[in-house]
């Protein structure tokens, strides 16, 4: 006798926030692979497997996100916890999204600056490399096959790679290009931008969600112009108490007071994620305020792209090493001072994140039927795409020729980022597990050789 097939038509059975809590608890410490993979994976545990959130309301959300600046998985993350249980939900969710990748990348950042140059640690980053390159890879396939329903996408994804990889344009200017082309593609061919496509909807591929495409807006995620200026009031309230205490403790000149402002500054030009940040950090500090040098910059970018969480938390790493620098607290308290510039770095960074979602996603949501705002957001996802493989494509140029064309060619990287893409495209296999696989293989690599 044959197993039942399971009921796809009802929805599963309702999430309490303490269920999300430590789903999103798990996702903190597991979250590899950059914004995209993040991403990958949170439509695979979300969408896929657990019927939280319907692909049509995910995408939705997703699209938002990319148009704001900061962390887009993080936001997206925040974004599903809010909806899914408020207030509390959303911080709950983009706070664990990050406190994690904080405490790691701060233990790291210490082993880093007090031991050094340590072989083992070289090789297992030399085995991961190449395998989160193959995740970012599989991330631009998963959500380009779900984004990207007809060939008017597609070629706006191609268009927006060609744009970032061979002319350099700015990240933004390709959002503002294919919001345009969404906006006034509805008008012509509304058809090409509905999400969801007539290419099977994702109620037929993953069964009926718990937020599902025609589930009504909770009474939390309505607009209320009370609740948004509640908001807006205790997110300038808690940034500009923390400020003044800094300015009071430290003065104007202050290295916490200046990363306090720099950090500021900085969360609300990441737009195209923390690739297009990354110079802007550079040049504050390293340049500007000697906070580290140029080599620690480079090695701090690769301690964040290997631990979970926002690739954006490399700024926990400029603060952790510039208040060290610095010795804010005496050479007796290095540790200290440390944890303490990462933690203003992190707080003034993700802070405007959170304000973006409880301020902005009850409009969002509000418009999500209205084919004139989603078509914008759709076009948008659709360049996000070709974004992303330009991201694995910068991450293949300098894993595998890491000193340029001009030197020679890494193949134990390329060995170990081809399986790492074989497990994923053909066996499946979990992000965690193959990097795990990718680290030791690095490290037994870096023994034998």
């Amino acid at each position: 006798m044959s197993d039942p097939v399971p009921d796809t038509t009802a929805p599963p059975s309702p999430v309490t926030f303490w269920q999300s809590f430590l789903y999103w608890l798990k996702l903190g410490f597991i979250s590899f692979g950059g914004p995209a993979g993040q991403i990958s994976m949170m439509h695979q545990e979300l969408v896929e497997k657990r019927c939280w959130i319907s692909e049509r309301r995910f995408l939705h959300a997703l699209n938002y996100t990319m148009v704001l600046p900061g962390p887009e998985a993080q936001q997206l993350a925040t974004y599903i916890g809010w909806l899914m249980h408020g207030v509390g939900g959303g911080i709950a969710a983009g706070v664990l999204f990050v406190l994690p990748s904080l405490f790691i990348l701060s233990a790291l950042t210490w082993v880093y600056l007090v031991y050094g140059d340590v072989a083992a640690v070289a090789g297992i980053l030399y085995g991961i490399k190449p395998a989160v390159t193959a995740i970012v890879l599989f991330a631009a396939y998963r959500i380009g096959s779900r984004a990207l329903k007809n060939n008017l996408l597609r070629g706006m994804a191609l268009l927006a790679f060609i744009a970032i990889f061979a002319f350099s344009i700015p990240f933004p200017y390709i959002v503002l290009s294919a919001g345009l082309m969404g906006y006034f593609g509805s008008r012509f061919a509304p058809e090409q931008f509905q999400v969801g496509g007539h290419h099977g909807a994702s109620n037929d591929t993953f069964g009926a969600a718990l937020i599902d495409d025609n589930t009504p807006i909770p009474a939390h995620a309505k607009f209320k112009t009370s609740r948004f200026l509640t908001f807006l009031l205790v997110g300038l309230l808690i940034a500009a108490s923390v400020m003044i205490l800094l300015i009071l403790n430290y003065g104007w000149q202050g290295t916490l007071t200046q990363m306090g402002w720099f950090f500021s500054k900085a969360a609300l030009v990441t737009f195209g994620g923390a690739y297009a940040v990354l110079p802007y950090v550079y040049q504050g500090g390293v340049e500007q305020y000697a906070w580290l040098t140029g080599t620690q910059m480079i090695d701090g970018l690769a301690l964040g792209e290997t631990t979970p969480g926002p690739l954006i938390m490399v700024v926990a790493f400029v603060g952790f090493v510039g208040a060290w620098t610095k010795e804010i607290f005496g050479p007796e308290m290095l540790l200290m001072a440390g944890l303490a510039g990462a933690s203003v770095a992190t707080l003034f960074t993700f802070l405007p994140s959170f304000l973006f979602i409880l301020l902005g996603g009850p409009l969002v949501e509000a418009t999500r039927g209205d084919l004139k705002f989603t078509a914008p957001l759709t076009g948008i996802t659709a360049a996000v795409v070709g974004v992303i493989l330009n991201l694995a494509a910068f991450f293949a140029y300098h894993v595998l020729w890491p000193a340029g064309f001009e030197g020679s060619f890494e193949w134990v990287s390329a060995l170990i980022g081809l399986a790492a893409a074989v497990a994923l495209f053909r066996f499946k296999l979990g992000i965690v597990t193959v990097i795990a696989a990718a680290a030791l293989l690095g490290l037994l690599y870096s023994v034998l050789a």
